[in-house]
């Protein structure tokens, strides 16, 4: 009789919490349940952490963000609590925070000195410069109560209203904060409420005058969206932001000296040294659910890791269409995560230069100054407009808005040894609009399309940056999904539209970071107060992980 080779998986490991995914709402998460005494492990399908954050080689000594290429809306609470100094964070602000290029006029850019804001704007316009303090005055006030919003867990307007761990009561207690929230009257809350589903074209020409000044504002309102500068609710989107940051109006700009993957290292010491355990090239392939709530995880090497308590850092479609029984879905639930709106439009562009370009209408004494900010190429409201038409019906713009940056000449260690590779400055480049679904062909065929049609609209105001190309990489919408696990290569996880926002994100009766799975949390991008790199869906879900813990 031959005996059979028996291969013994691994015993099960016990552990209080388990987190799916490294990304940086993964790791604050980790770290926040690790300090609150939940034995706490972190699974990351990829062999680093980081996941949006990473940096990585274009050429041998020049490293460019994989992704996000400022971390402006980290929040300062976070970096405080986590100790993010400590663990090597070094972040680099510059003067300059956004500059508006044209193919055929001056640049614009707006500083981080008010006055030298409004004396660049004045240029353009004497009545928008007058105009500028009120305005900047009136988005801070705004931002500042979504800054307060984005703190809370929201309440389910399905449900009875509930006490949560922020120690508001539901709706109850968002009324109250309504009236409250830093002393603002009933008028400005009033001001509030008409601003938020407002489109962010209609709410800056209420402001302001000039074609260039709105536009490269409106960037913000429709960036990683698959809306328009006349879709409702991109004001929220703009306001959103600019909550919790300093810059105002111009919006933020900052970088991690490094790169964005510093800032993972940072988070992810920080969650060790809070006590969480952190394995990389570990994909969670099933979470383990009946009815009565989650076990663990299951990981493509067949091991299981046994959790009472499993939190989701991925999206939540792929969280609920992937990892979780149908059976335990069922068919409301399913339904509803299939039809969450994560159908991507951006895509990105890096560029390693052999020298820095010389761009149209910028006066060479500061040039290099103005660079150092984001860099927009988006001259009109109609020019975002006709990019955002061709996206919506299937088809790449022949000519998309770019937001760029030149982090190399923030932070030389980024080309640090690249001589050898004729390489003095690297370029991240947002590409908008490319769609996820095209409505013909193949992104195998159009990334080539995608990246002639980019390179042209930065010829337009730098000529002859083409000739200083070294190495160039297209990241597609697809691309986001396969390497980064964006589900429709969506980088925030889900549209901000005001129906997945605030009480309904992800989606309505889940938007209090519990998925309908007991024992189940989301805490990434897909939860309340949505994407960009702020670190609020980490801390806010392991608040509320922590409270059911402790109430258990």
């Amino acid at each position: 009789m031959s005996m059979a080779t028996v291969t013994q998986l691994p015993v099960p490991r016990r552990w209080d919490a388990i987190v799916v995914g490294g990304g940086h709402n993964g790791l604050v998460c980790a770290a926040y349940l690790a300090r609150a005494g939940l034995r706490t492990i972190v699974l990351e399908a990829r062999d680093a952490v980081g996941g949006a954050l990473a940096t990585h080689e274009l050429v041998p000594g020049a490293r460019v963000p994989v992704w996000a290429h400022t971390v402006g809306r980290l929040r300062g609470s976070i970096a405080r609590d986590l100790g993010l100094a400590a663990n090597g964070l070094r972040l680099v602000q510059p003067q300059a925070r956004v500059t508006s290029l044209l193919p055929d006029g001056p640049a614009l850019t707006l500083w981080a000195d008010e006055a030298a804001t409004r004396r660049e704007i004045g240029r353009l316009s004497a009545a928008d410069a007058d105009a500028w303090p009120a305005f900047d005055a009136r988005v801070r006030a705004i931002a500042s109560v979504i800054s307060r919003l984005a703190a809370l867990t929201p309440p389910d307007p399905t449900g009875a209203v509930t006490r949560d761990a922020a120690g508001l009561q539901g709706v109850a207690g968002l009324l109250r904060l309504g009236l409250h929230v830093r002393g603002m009257a009933e008028a400005d809350m009033r001001d509030l409420t008409r601003v938020l589903p407002q489109s962010i074209a209609d709410f800056l020409e209420d402001h302001l005058a000039s074609e260039q000044l709105r536009a490269m504002l409106a960037v913000r309102g429709v960036r990683f969206t698959s809306m328009g500068p006349h879709s409702a609710g991109t004001a929220q989107v703009f306001l959103s932001d600019t909550a919790g940051t300093d810059a105002g109006a111009a919006g933020e700009t900052v970088y991690v000296r490094g790169g964005p993957g510093a800032l993972a290292a940072a988070l992810a010491s920080a969650a060790r040294r809070s006590g969480a355990e952190i394995r990389t090239s570990s994909a969670v392939t099933a979470i383990r659910a009946t009815d009565a709530g989650v076990s663990g995880v299951v990981l493509a090497s067949g091991e299981e890791l046994l959790a009472p308590i499993v939190v989701s850092g991925l999206d939540p479609k792929r969280t609920l269409m992937e990892l979780i029984d149908p059976e335990v879905l069922g068919p409301r639930l399913g339904w509803q995560a299939g039809n969450l709106r994560l159908g991507g439009v951006t895509a990105k562009l890096d560029l390693a230069l052999a020298e820095l370009p010389r761009f149209r209408g910028l006066p060479d004494a500061d040039a290099t100054l103005r660079l150092r900010g984001r860099l927009v190429v988006a001259p009109s409201i109609r020019y975002l407009d006709v990019a955002h038409d061709a996206a919506k019906y299937g088809r790449i713009s022949d000519q998309p808005w770019l937001e760029a940056t030149i982090p190399s000449l923030v932070d030389p260690l980024l080309v640090d040894g690249a001589a050898a590779s004729g390489v003095r400055h690297v370029m991240s480049v947002i590409v908008q609009s490319a769609p996820y679904a095209l409505r013909e062909g193949s992104w195998d065929e159009a990334r080539e399309t995608l990246a002639a049609r980019a390179m042209a609209v930065l010829e337009s105001v730098a000529p002859g940056i083409g000739t200083l190309v070294v190495a160039r990489e297209v990241v597609t919408p697809p691309d986001l999904e396969r390497d980064l696990g964006m589900t429709g290569g969506h980088p925030l996880h889900g549209e901000p539209s005001l129906d997945q926002w605030f009480a309904w994100r992800p989606m309505l009766g889940a938007a209090r970071y519990r998925l309908p799975v007991p024992g189940l949390y989301l805490c990434a991008s897909g939860a309340h107060p949505g994407g960009g790199v702020t670190g609020i869906p980490g801390r806010n879900a392991a608040r509320e992980v922590v409270a059911d813990h402790h109430r258990a």
